[in-house]
């Protein structure tokens, strides 16, 4: 009993599956069978090619030519006729003959040379020359109210050198504007710090003078 039921049941399935595999077979065929016809159909159909015309662009509107204004030129003048002007003829000219008397030509005048004029001579115009600076000679304790003493060269002081110094010292307008050495000895040794100390001397003089004092300077060094 077990096995016929089995059997059964599979008869049952296999039938089954045969229907659906005949029924799938037979969509397939009638699909397959219907676009053939209808890829036929499409490829037997007349190929239609149209011809299209190119759309031409409307003409572009006539340029408007503007006449130019017209000229409006001034009307001529009104023609005014000149008026009549009546010349009346001369009176017939009479001939008279008149006796004329000769006139004696003038007398000739005698032309007396003129000198030539007299030119000034130039006059020579000559700068005045302002007068030289008075020069006074003074002593050094009236034109020098401020007196430096001059320091000893450190050279006299290393080698122990005693000496003596004249200088006469130049002023003009308050101010010392040269030293010159008058006598020395020894030479050379004292003249630098002598200058020095003088160009700093306080002096006064009046106006435009110029005035020249000298003064001995004695350097000697302590025993």
């Amino acid at each position: 009993m077990n096995f016929s039921q089995q059997d059964q049941t599979l008869a049952k399935r296999f039938s089954g599956l045969t229907i659906v595999i005949l029924l799938h077979v037979v969509v397939l065929y009638a699909l397959v069978s219907g676009l053939a016809k209808r890829v036929v159909d499409v490829v037997r159909a007349p190929i239609e090619t149209k011809v299209i015309e190119e759309v031409k662009a409307p003409p572009p509107p006539p340029e408007i030519v503007v006449p130019p204004p017209p000229k409006l030129e001034a009307p001529p003048p009104p023609f005014i006729p000149p008026p009549e002007v009546q010349i009346a003829a001369p009176p017939p000219v009479q001939s008279t003959i008149t006796a004329s008397t000769p006139t004696p030509p003038p007398a000739a005048v005698e032309m007396a040379p003129v000198a030539p004029p007299v030119v000034a001579a130039p006059v020579a115009v000559v700068a005045a020359v302002p007068p030289p600076p008075k020069q006074v000679v003074a002593s050094i304790g009236v034109a020098c109210q401020k007196i430096v003493a001059p320091v000893m060269p450190t050279r006299a002081v290393e080698e122990g050198i005693n000496g003596a110094v004249k200088a006469r010292i130049t002023i003009r307008n308050s101010k010392v504007l040269n030293v010159e050495i008058v006598s020395a000895r020894p030479r050379g040794v004292f003249d630098a710090a002598v200058r020095t100390a003088m160009m700093k001397y306080s002096c006064q003089t009046e106006g435009d003078q110029t005035v020249t004092a000298e003064q001995e300077f004695q350097f000697k060094l302590d025993e």
